[in-house]
């Protein structure tokens, strides 16, 4: 296989692919690059820390010289970027950290690219760069209308991506996945938030009406069509990544109180967010006709779902207690947000 630079290892995403790769290439080389903000964490990761073919490095993509160096110390030889600033509830209050790591630290790993002329990155996006999709799905061709500080940093780097392969014929493919859901999803996050709000019977604050839709995607569904553009995908495209689960998020939520034998009571309706996208949906075609489909059940990994917090309470309850705050403050000189909902 080879040495893949896995950044943003120790998030959500990123650390659910760091442990599909190491399970799937037993000759892959993973360093995973994170700067372990507040959703980057190494309890993700405790379980191949002792594995020889892990290596850890706690950094920023937007440190030009430090990315030259693990390339060079490491001898990459592909990227699956995640790194990014993701909650959109973060990017209405901190806009400038979504655009330095979401656009510019993009433009450090393409650059790396470029310069040490690596096989593949493979940049991996959102639908919210699409807009709000009153009717149908969207296809890879349609313009990006994004509406959050987020949504705009991701499109940003996107974008970026594009003129570094049309210009400089930098190979990167580009992904935009619908709503994931699965085990380390940092407690901020809709599903994650309402099922550790519902273990604690606290309420479940859902935005506006609740109307809102999504397309749920099981992270593993989703770690298997990176790889596949890891693997097969051709440089200059972009591939949409969704599962056709489309619900409204009030429906979510009373399939989660229902799942867990907790009361409708516990919804609590709070003010709409500005710029809230009333719905996200994806055409996956392009992608279906390289061989991938969702092989997860959305209600059976749903149920997984829940089963991993309630018996991961370790993982989660030091979150939301934020025992990390020290370390947080010296980030964004606050302690983490845990509320909201939405995506």
């Amino acid at each position: 296989m080879e040495n893949v630079l896995i950044t943003g290892g120790a998030g959500f995403i990123g650390s659910n692919f760091v442990h599909y790769v190491l399970a799937k290439y037993p000759d892959c080389k993973v360093v995973v690059f994170d700067k372990l903000t507040y959703a980057g964490n190494l309890d993700n990761l405790q379980d191949v820390a002792d594995d020889p073919r892990y290596h850890f490095v706690r950094a920023d993509i937007c440190d030009t010289e430090l990315v030259q160096q693990v390339i060079q110390e490491h001898e990459i030889q592909s990227i699956v970027n995640f790194a990014a600033d993701t909650h959109v509830d973060r990017s209405i209050l901190e806009p400038g950290s979504f655009i330095q790591t979401d656009v510019y630290g993009t433009h450090v790993l393409l650059e790396a690219i470029r310069e040490f002329g690596l096989r593949r990155m493979v940049h991996v996006s959102t639908d919210e760069v699409y807009g709000s999709v009153v009717e149908g799905s969207s296809v890879e061709t349609d313009n990006l209308l994004p509406s959050s500080p987020y949504s705009a940093s991701k499109a940003g780097g996107d974008l970026m991506c594009r003129a570094y392969h049309v210009t400089y014929g930098v190979p990167v493919v580009i992904t935009r996945g619908s709503n994931n859901f699965g085990p380390h999803q940092y407690p901020e996050k809709v599903i994650p938030l309402f099922i550790t709000n519902a273990l604690d019977d606290k309420p479940l604050p859902l935005y506006g009406d609740g109307q809102n839709v999504r397309d749920w995607l099981y992270v593993l569904d989703h770690c298997e069509a990176i790889d596949l553009m890891w693997r097969e995908g051709w440089d200059g495209e972009i591939y949409n990544v969704g599962s056709d689960d489309e619900l409204t998020n009030l429906e979510l939520t009373e399939m989660l109180l229902e799942l867990m034998g907790k009361p409708r009571s516990l919804i609590q309706f709070v003010e709409d967010r500005p710029g809230h996208d009333r719905r996200y949906s994806l055409d996956s075609t392009k992608i279906h006709q390289l061989g991938w489909q969702p092989r997860h059940d959305f209600e059976e990994a749903l149920v997984g779902t829940v089963r991993w917090y309630t018996e991961n309470r370790w993982w989660w309850e030091k979150i939301k207690r934020g025992e990390y705050e020290g370390y947080y403050q010296t980030q964004y000189g606050r302690r983490p947000v845990v509320s909201g909902s939405g995506n």
